[in-house]
């Protein structure tokens, strides 16, 4: 049976690409032929004649086999700003994004869908990431910072997901706050108020390492 996700997260710099390449590592752990999917991403760099986006490349490098590029990642924009101001000559197709979602499916057992941001950020003038999870119409997958404030940004996040009428099957705690002192406190604090399941804790690492972390089976 084909599976997908849509990876989305409290902000943005949460670590949704470190959790998206992890959740990419635990499905092909299972024998399943797994792709990534980047839809819109800002601050990108030139490689050749085409922008290209650092994560992206990631993702692309990560899957079980070569996609081109343009399929992983349909929207690059050069400005590392919020997609609809850096993509105002380019903005993104949800069309375009979401035939190319099913090119990957067609070819994948699993695909993983990272968003930019967080939920209400805006890709074009019109639609957010909220508006494009719906038209992909997929189980979500939360990352949270643990930081200051994330408490109040999961619950706001879950929230509206569930608003949105759509189905987030559990979260991942990124530890990327070195200053941050209560991290064991704050997740389990998350815990008793999140009415979904913790997938995986990622400890504060310098590097994305992905190949230590477990994860939870997910429904």
């Amino acid at each position: 049976m084909k599976r997908a996700y849509f990876v989305t997260g409290t902000d943005t710099n949460v670590g949704k690409t470190w959790a998206t390449l992890a959740l990419m590592t635990h499905f092909k752990q299972q024998n399943l032929s797994v792709l990534g999917m980047k839809p819109v991403a800002s601050g990108c760099k030139k490689v050749g004649i085409k922008w290209k986006n650092d994560d992206a490349l990631a993702i692309q490098e990560n899957g079980s086999f070569v996609v081109d590029y343009k399929i992983i990642n349909p929207f690059a924009y050069e400005a590392p700003i919020s997609p609809h101001l850096a993509g105002k000559e380019n903005p993104a197709n949800f069309d375009t994004i979401l035939a190319n979602f099913q090119t990957l499916q067609n070819l994948a057992d699993v695909v993983i869908v990272e968003g930019a941001g967080g939920w209400y950020a805006p890709l074009n003038e019109m639609e957010t990431i909220a508006n494009l999870a719906k038209k992909l119409n997929l189980p979500i997958i939360l990352v949270v910072s643990i930081k200051l404030g994330c408490i109040n940004h999961a619950l706001l996040t879950v929230e509206a997901i569930k608003n949105a009428g759509l189905n987030c099957v559990g979260w991942l705690a990124v530890c990327n706050d070195t200053k941050f002192d209560c991290v064991d406190l704050t997740i389990e604090s998350l815990k008793e108020r999140l009415e979904i399941p913790l997938l995986a804790i990622f400890p504060y690492s310098t590097e994305a390492k992905r190949d230590n972390v477990f994860i939870s089976e997910i429904v």
